[in-house]
């Protein structure tokens, strides 16, 4: 399909049937409008990989396999003045995470800095809307999550490591924030998917087979990873050469600090199965606020952080390049284009909602339906 050819549909009505879909299958409608909000803020970003992509793969039919809980019932298991953990019982990890990043903000303000771990949770959507929250509220925000295995250890061929974000947000003059919302891997399993919607390959060295070797064959490569016959590579690739320890190393901090400080499950523990049969996932994410004001005035960061912005975007081009982007500004810029001309919905994911819309009986006229 010519991707002049997709139909795109409009914010606002993406985010009204992902609330009927979430609260169709159990969901309270207020935990239906933060899971919706974080969806549809990965879509509006370009981040479709974790978008309305998402809804029926991995929370509608985890909620029906009785693998994850519609209900969200968190639990404070361990509070300091600026410190706190949560279990969140298996639950929405979109509610959970936005409770859990509130009482972050909410410490920081009161003690400068606040940091809150999480276990038991599930899979919270883009770690970025969490940091955002902080940066909305004149704060450094600072997010993680472990995930089901899917990174290789560098020199390894086996999936162990999550895709395992590290994620910041930090507030500038500019209309957006600095943003950087990114796996420690290569890519991730959401951005493969794309490709394979698309029909396309995946690059040379985001993936790794068990002969050591690159692949690059889409669509085998999503069933080979669940299998564990394939991997991700950390950031860098295959290589030490190539930085590879470092995206693995950074990939293992995450793991550690989404596992090890609430008592979590790590690396194989959160495959979301067990003995054969299908389980809760298990993940744990972290939360860290930092009240800027208590370190200088807001203002002047803001400033700082903008000049340090548009001095990188002024900085010399590669020859051929006629831009520089800094973290943020393209989902910035996407936000504005799909705000005024819809997300676009390419054929996979025009056969999930014709399932929802059936599955459901939803009435909703998209274009693609007849």
């Amino acid at each position: 399909m010519n991707t002049n050819d997709v139909p795109r549909i409009s914010v606002e009505t993406l985010e009204r049937f992902m609330l009927d879909v979430l609260t169709g299958v159990g969901v309270p409608l207020e935990d239906a409008k933060i899971v919706s909000d974080v969806l549809i803020t990965a879509d509006r970003f370009g981040i479709d990989s974790h978008g309305i992509s998402r809804l029926k793969p991995i929370y509608y039919n985890r909620i029906k396999d009785g693998i994850l809980n519609p209900i969200t019932k968190t639990e404070v298991v361990r509070e300091g003045p600026t410190t706190a953990v949560i279990d969140g019982n298996h639950g929405m990890g979109h509610v959970i995470s936005k409770q859990a990043t509130e009482l972050a903000i909410k410490k920081a303000k009161e003690y400068g800095m606040g940091m809150v771990a999480v276990r038991n949770s599930s899979h919270y959507g883009i770690a970025g809307y969490y940091t955002l929250m902080a940066a909305n509220a004149g704060m450094i925000g600072i997010t993680g999550t472990n995930a089901r295995p899917s990174i290789a250890p560098t020199y390894g061929i086996e999936p162990m490591l999550g895709t395992n974000p590290l994620t910041f947000s930090l507030p500038s003059d500019e209309k957006f924030p600095f943003f950087l919302d990114c796996a420690t891997s290569m890519s991730q399993r959401g951005k493969i998917e794309v490709y394979d919607r698309l029909g396309k390959e995946i690059p040379e060295g985001w993936v790794i087979g068990n002969d050591g070797h690159t692949r690059t064959d889409t669509h085998a490569i999503l069933k080979d990873l669940t299998r564990g016959e394939a991997a991700l590579t950390p950031l860098g690739g295959i290589l030490e050469a190539t930085g590879s320890h470092k995206g693995y190393g950074y990939a293992t901090v995450v793991e550690i600090l989404s596992a090890a400080l609430q008592g979590g499950a790590f690396l194989h523990a959160l495959s979301g199965e067990k003995d054969g049969k299908k389980v809760p996932h298990a993940l744990g994410h972290f939360f860290i606020a930092i009240d800027i004001e208590a370190f200088t005035s807001l203002n002047e960061f803001k400033k700082t952080t903008g000049d340090i912005l548009r001095k990188l975007r002024a900085s010399k081009k590669a020859p051929g390049q006629d831009r520089i982007y800094t973290a943020g500004e393209r989902e910035y810029l996407t936000s504005i284009e799909r705000g005024k001309l819809g997300v676009p919905i390419g054929e996979s994911l025009q056969k999930d909602i014709r399932e929802l819309v059936k599955e459901l009986s939803l009435d909703y006229d998209f274009p693609f339906l007849a």
